[in-house]
């Protein structure tokens, strides 16, 4: 089961997507990605932030609907950047060879 929902933090609005990315849910990930960027996406320099900490599984499918949702944003200017991606995820995108076409946010380095 995949549950979707929008977070306002201070960087702005970050799409929030939980449970088991797959072809399952591919529609519904679909609708709320350019649902998010047709409201989002056009703010301070057009990042639209999907955070990615608590899905427990992903398919290629779900990963092509990131990727595409990523090329759409920078069409416009913007960028679709993926934030806490797993191990499993990252490995995912690498074997999909999906990682050139998505952002993954860096984390900060402690001081």
């Amino acid at each position: 089961m995949t549950t979707i929902s929008t977070d306002l933090d201070t960087t702005g609005a970050v799409l929030v997507l939980e449970g088991d990315l797959d072809v399952r849910s591919t529609g519904e990930i679909r609708a709320a990605l350019y649902e998010h960027l047709r409201v989002h996406g056009s703010y301070a320099d057009g990042r639209v932030v999907v955070d990615l900490s608590r899905v427990t599984s992903v398919d290629e499918t779900a990963l092509k609907v990131l990727a595409a949702a990523s090329r759409r944003a920078r069409r416009r200017g913007g960028a679709v950047v993926l934030r806490g991606a797993c191990p499993a995820v990252r490995r995912m995108l690498h074997l999909t060879h999906l990682i050139r076409l998505v952002e993954l946010e860096r984390d900060p380095v402690p001081a």
